[in-house]
């Protein structure tokens, strides 16, 4: 990627370009969960696909309040890009440096609240053994996806094929394999849509998380706009802010689909406890938005400076924004159910919640 796909000039706006308030909420929820845990050090934050910076940036604001944290806390990104790499570190620490080539990371510095930063390719290269906030922010359903439909026969993939037709301006076409595919056996025995999207990768992510909290403690805040299982066709593409065909401008375009979070729960069941999903309006406000918002609006400047902050909370609460569309999922070890007593953590307390049956 070499350019900047985020905000007004970009083909999406996300939450945290919005206000500052989204990431302050999870890094109230994050540093909550932290102090329920008792206050475990070392401990270390590890964002999937961190986009400009922004949302990590506003998360380290909050834990600079608390030294008892910030005194051994590290921050992992995972980021295949250079060029959003670049723009994070120039968020997070005010200056690029160059790239790495002897180490697990790729790039180390040192971020604006005094933490020690560094970037990764790959989740796996990310050191355990710490308690660790995990994060994923619109992370998943940006991976690949594998499309299937139901027909007589059975269910076949849907595959991209060339079209060759003169009459076509897209050059490419969707088009049903004739027999069974091996990927076929992503699909879930008892499915009863007649259309799925089976996202593997995203599975296999979780799961290695999932290990990782085993292992070494900590919590898994998944947010992402995504279904629990009722959807089918989701695939298409952003450019501009405008939804497009997904075969119509190849590596130009934004490609997304809908997250499964029942297919998620699924993947990770018999590992951790599991919570939500719940929609990005109810976790805000749960967490406490409504009180920063008032907050804020007691500091602005100029009327405007309170339309914009009164607009970024409807936008990021409204069930017609994104407060219905965008959901929240939490995932903790096994180990602390008894500690829980059955109750959900700090934002899932009205959720179907680890116990439930998915």
């Amino acid at each position: 990627m070499h350019r900047d796909m985020f905000g007004a000039a970009g083909d999406f706006t996300t939450s945290p370009e919005i206000s500052q308030m989204f990431g302050e909420m999870i890094g109230v929820w994050f540093l909550n969960e932290w102090l329920e845990a008792g206050s475990p050090q070392p401990v270390q934050i590890v964002e999937a696909g961190p986009g400009r910076g922004t949302l990590i940036a506003d998360i380290l604001r909050v834990f600079s309040k608390y030294t008892k944290l910030t005194q051994s806390l590290t921050v992992h990104l995972i980021e295949v890009s250079p060029h959003l790499s670049t723009l994070q570190e120039e968020h997070l620490c005010g200056t690029a440096t160059e790239q790495i080539t002897s180490q697990n990371y790729y790039k180390e510095s040192k971020t604006r609240t005094g933490s020690s930063v560094r970037w990764y390719k790959d989740i796996h290269l990310v050191p355990q053994g710490n308690y660790t906030f995990y994060l994923a922010h619109e992370f998943l359903d940006a991976l690949p996806i594998h499309k299937f439909e139901r027909t007589d026969q059975g269910w076949r993939e849907v595959l991209v094929d060339l079209d060759d037709s003169p009459t076509s301006p897209l050059h490419l076409r969707l088009v049903l394999a004739p027999g069974r595919t091996p990927s076929t056996v992503l699909i879930d025995p008892g499915e009863t849509r007649s259309h799925i999207e089976v996202c593997p990768q995203a599975g296999m992510f979780v799961q290695h998380l999932a290990k990782r909290l085993e292992v070494s403690g900590g919590v898994f805040l998944l947010v992402d706009y995504g279904h629990i299982g009722e959807k089918g066709d989701t695939f298409r593409a952003f450019k501009k802010h405008q939804i497009h065909d997904p075969l119509s401008m190849p590596g130009q375009a934004d490609l997304t689909a809908d997250v499964d979070f029942a297919y998620l729960r699924r993947c990770v069941q018999d590992q951790v406890l599991a919570f939500g999903p719940v929609t990005q309006g109810s976790f805000l406000k749960s967490m406490g938005i409504g009180v920063r918002l008032k907050k804020l609006l007691e500091t602005v400047r100029t009327p405007e400076e309170g339309k914009q902050l009164l607009s970024a909370y409807d936008m990021l609460t409204n069930p017609r924004h994104m407060g219905e569309r965008f959901k929240f999922m939490a995932m903790l070890p096994k180990k602390v159910a008894a500690t829980l007593d059955r109750n959900a953590p700090a934002g899932f307390e009205d959720a179907n919640n680890a116990f439930s049956s998915v």
